[in-house]
């Protein structure tokens, strides 16, 4: 969790370290990302960067955070056309965002396995997780070919729940 301190900045100067960070997160893996670019970038002090931010993961966290909140789908109801449409919306504004490099490199770099381990879903449900995921790590590294993998999305939803009934 962001520090207070940050949230109180005047909006210039977050907008500031929020540009540093997503120019960061958006040319180096998490694993090469370094605090001496952000701040430089930033124009902010060591010190300062610590003040806000515990270390890179949670400033990487926050800013993730922040490209879900500015592209993501709400999914309100999560039947299997939703999860279809939520995923061509994801990718169609994935792409025209200036998040696309950061989410890229998320989706095909930094992201742990997986993170579906949640024992109360159906296979069904982990199923369409998984493979909306996987649609989207497709899309985001091969854009020119992105209705293909909406396609075969669509046909595996269309396996999975004629399966399920």
């Amino acid at each position: 969790m962001v520090s207070p301190t940050f949230k109180n900045l005047a909006p210039e100067k977050k907008e500031r370290i929020n540009a540093a960070l997503l120019t960061e997160f958006s040319t180096y893996p998490l694993k090469d990302a370094q605090v001496a670019r952000i701040v430089k970038d930033a124009q902010i002090a060591r010190g300062a960067f610590y003040k806000y931010f515990t270390d890179l993961n949670e400033a990487y966290d926050y800013l993730y955070h922040l490209a879900l909140v500015d592209i993501h789908a709400d999914l309100k109801s999560s039947s299997p056309q939703e999860i279809l449409n939520a995923t061509r919306a994801f990718i169609t504004a994935s792409l025209k965002s200036s998040y696309y490099d950061l989410l890229k490199l998320h989706l095909t770099v930094n992201e742990l396995p997986l993170a579906f381990a949640d024992p109360s879903l159906s296979a069904t449900r982990w199923a369409l997780a998984t493979l909306s995921h996987q649609t989207l790590r497709e899309a985001l590294n091969d854009p020119q070919n992105k209705e293909l993998y909406l396609k075969r999305l669509e046909q595996s939803i269309t396996l999975l729940v004629s399966k399920d009934n």
